[in-house]
């Protein structure tokens, strides 16, 4: 069977049901999974709903995303005994670091254990974070690599740089944006940052270049502009910074432990809190242009042959789909 004869849905924290077109502005990772899979997303919180709607075993798979929050609502229904009834087979998708929940109350990480165990498999970002998740469940884990419908989008990787750097990140702890900051100024150049969701105050004090909220398209096409790329972000989970500089041929510096860095950036991976080395290599990709054009070219043949394209997703992620629907 092909994705598209499964009944897949997909439940988050969003606010919207049905399908995704093509015509998504924000086809970022997620968004773009849910289109492969030809997946039905519904909110979270409507579960109980859409099993009244459709019945028991209406969906061949139910995925899940977890939020970061509101876990305190998740307590107050059925979560799992709905989803169960509702799909045949039920699949967590990893959201954020996978340490995140043990900030939650002690209620909520039982709960969140609880749920974790009576799913039929799990999905997760990193390699790390697949033997994370083993080893607390006993249950199958498969990762679920990040992915870019570049091709299919008309998007096109850029060979045409300015001479200017871009960190991946605001100046808070989940992001390591001083960190990414310090390094970036070694390259003597312009650095430029875009806005996110925990940017603090008197940021734009610094000598940074922020750039306004964008849908995805538009950071991904204002992306390809940037010789450089930095992002010492100790919070590991999607990779979607590192990911979206290889395909654009754009080196990146960052932090180990995520696959998207360590597996289209070898070169440029260094340890967590390594800033001497990170620093080297900033030197090193200014002043030795072997070695750029060595990085730029390489990134941009690791996001080729990765299973971070949807060339290479779809088969991978049609063929565990079909263990579990068989087992």
């Amino acid at each position: 069977m092909g994705l598209k004869d499964y009944k897949i849905a997909w439940f988050t924290e969003g606010g919207w049901q049905g399908k995704v077109g093509l015509d998504n502005p924000n086809m970022r990772n997620d968004v773009a999974t849910m289109y492969t899979l030809g997946a039905e997303h519904y909110p979270i919180f409507q579960i109980s709903e859409v099993l009244q709607h459709f019945g028991e075993n209406h969906f061949d798979f139910g995925i899940v995303t977890l939020p970061k929050t509101k876990t305190e609502e998740l307590l107050k229904f059925d979560m799992m005994g709905d989803l169960k009834k509702l799909c045949k087979k039920t699949i967590s998708m990893q959201e954020g670091p996978h340490w995140l929940f043990q900030d939650y109350t002690m209620e909520q990480q039982i709960w969140w254990f609880n749920a974790l165990s009576e799913f039929d498999m799990l999905f997760a970002h990193n390699h790390k974070d697949v033997n994370y998740y083993k080893g607390i469940t006993n249950k199958p884990v498969h990762k679920m690599p990040t992915l870019m419908l570049t091709e299919r989008l008309g998007i096109e990787s850029s060979k045409q740089k300015n001479d200017s750097v871009i960190i991946g990140g605001n100046m808070v702890r989940w992001y390591g944006g001083f960190d990414s900051y310090i390094v970036a100024q070694e390259f003597g150049v312009p650095i430029s940052a875009p806005s996110m969701g925990r940017k603090i105050d008197r940021e734009d004090e610094l000598d940074i270049n922020y750039f306004p909220y964008m849908t995805w398209t538009e950071w991904i096409n204002n992306l390809s502009q940037f010789k450089y790329g930095v992002h010492l972000m100790p919070t590991h989970a999607a990779g979607t910074f590192a990911l979206n500089c290889a395909f654009h041929g754009i080196p990146c510096i960052g932090y180990g432990g995520l696959d998207t860095q360590e597996e289209l950036h070898p070169r440029l991976t260094v340890r967590d809190g390594d800033m001497t080395l990170a620093k080297q290599y900033a030197r090193d990709l200014k002043n030795d242009e072997d070695f750029y054009i060595e990085c730029a070219e390489s990134c941009r043949k690791n996001y080729k042959f990765s299973k971070y394209n949807e060339s290479k997703f779809t088969p991978y992620i049609t063929n565990i789909l079909e263990e579990l629907n068989n087992g």
